[in-house]
């Protein structure tokens, strides 16, 4: 069985690594650099830009796979899908028309709307400045997000990211001259989770619910990033939720893949729950990162099988499951990352005990044998424990041996952070 992976990060290395658990897969990778653990398990890695589509289907003719996995959200959005459909080659991921699930957020919003999916905040959409003023006086606390992708660092929420009223409405005027195009969406308060489902257009399949962690510092301090690490626990659901609300989300993934109509891939939503129930922050047309890293972990179903069912259109006709254990995911990062990262500098992972953990490995370059710093999230560290607080302290024991000039997140998946969480849910319930 060949397959053709298309991406580079720790996400890609994850699905790699699964992939290749079917000692039947011959992997093939499309990526824009080498990674040090995609190498040690691909027949073979050819090195182009995602967004060259021309290319990806010129390599795709070359190895004829039986489908391809798309990995990151760029090569959804340049439209990769259709037209390796164009030769036959089907593939897990959305079309370009459908991927704008991630790729406009106006495009999400509406489709709640006219699919009667009532699980979106007040908004508006704006194409020019005409009522936005109004609107966000409007609002006691507002979000201003770009249209259009932003590598999970464009959208801003007042009072983290903007404090005053004015200084959003100044960001809002900045999108809407570079896009065209900006959504002004009501502040919601509460704890935000993961639920990504495999889609074959018509049925899916759930992974546990994970919870990532954007802000680079310990409590939630710092500046946005892509990720620094997520916690999954082994009864696929969260500490902070009520009785309900996992069937709740997997109930509107399903809402919004019958609105969607012929959507195959991952729909990964990312959802919030508020006093007022369960909210919509925002849809993602792929495997979350690092989120992937915590659901792949414990997965029991041949992921192999799983792209075959998801391209064929049989889903149903397979029992995915999960073990019941919880994982803990902490991203190892290079120091001032995420706004001055410190690059090209080597990193020493000898002394980790890959028996107790998985390294993923993201934005780094192998150079004469030694792993090199390439300025965003470097590996993803993670374990599965019966536990959240073994598989933390086993990731925690591990990480501390990376050497270099790196930083993680200690808190991610401590008692003392969820137990924070599980509290807030609780004030704002009873508030």
């Amino acid at each position: 069985m060949k397959i053709l992976l298309i991406g580079n990060g720790a996400r890609e290395h994850a699905i790699a690594y699964k992939l290749k658990e079917n000692k039947e897969v011959e992997l093939f990778v499309f990526a824009s650099a080498n990674n040090p653990g995609i190498l040690k398990l691909a027949t073979e890695i050819k090195i182009g830009d995602l967004e060259d589509v021309p290319a990806i289907l010129d390599y795709a003719k070359k190895i004829k796979p039986n489908y391809a996995w798309i990995g990151p959200e760029a090569p959804l959005a340049a439209g990769v899908v259709d037209e390796l459909a164009k030769i036959n080659i089907p593939a897990v991921g959305p079309v370009k028309e459908l991927a704008k699930l991630e790729t406009s957020k106006s495009f999400t919003r509406d489709l709640l709307v006219k699919n009667n999916i009532l699980a979106y905040p007040k908004y508006k959409t704006f194409v020019s400045e005409e009522g936005l003023e109004e609107f966000c006086s409007s609002l006691e606390k507002f979000v201003v997000k770009p249209d259009g992708l932003t590598g999970g660092k464009g959208v801003k929420v007042q009072d983290d990211h903007f404090q005053s009223a004015n200084e959003g409405i100044n960001y809002a005027k900045e999108c809407l001259q570079k896009d065209g195009k900006v959504i002004i969406e009501e502040k919601l308060i509460g704890q935000e989770f993961s639920l990504m489902s495999f889609a074959d257009g018509k049925h899916l399949a759930h992974m546990p619910a994970v919870q990532d962690h954007k802000r680079a510092l310990v409590g939630d301090k710092g500046p946005n990033t892509g990720g620094m690490g997520s916690y999954s626990c082994a009864n696929s659901s969260m500490p902070f939720l009520k009785v309900g609300d996992i069937e709740e989300a997997q109930k509107i993934n399903q809402q919004v893949l019958e609105a969607l109509g012929d959507y195959r891939g991952v729909l990964y939503g990312n959802f919030i729950t508020t006093k007022n129930g369960l909210k919509i922050i925002e849809y993602n047309a792929r495997l979350g990162d690092p989120e992937a890293m915590n659901v792949l972990l414990v997965l029991k179903t041949d992921l192999a099988q799983i792209g075959q069912a998801i391209v064929d259109g049989a889903l149903d006709k397979l029992n995915v499951e999960f073990e019941n254990k919880a994982t803990v995911c902490k991203y190892v990062v290079p120091e001032g990352y995420p706004e001055k990262p410190v690059k090209n500098q080597a990193i020493d992972v000898s002394k980790v005990d890959q028996n107790k953990v998985k390294l993923f490995y993201a934005s780094v370059d192998l150079k004469d044998n030694q792993i090199i710093l390439k300025g965003s999230r470097a590996i993803g560290v993670i374990a599965k424990a019966d536990t959240l607080e073994e598989a933390e302290k086993i990731v925690e024991q591990e990480i501390i041996k990376i050497k270099g000039p790196v930083f993680h997140r200690e808190d991610i998946g401590t008692n003392a952070l969820i137990d924070k969480r599980v509290k807030m849910m609780e004030e704002i319930r009873n508030g």
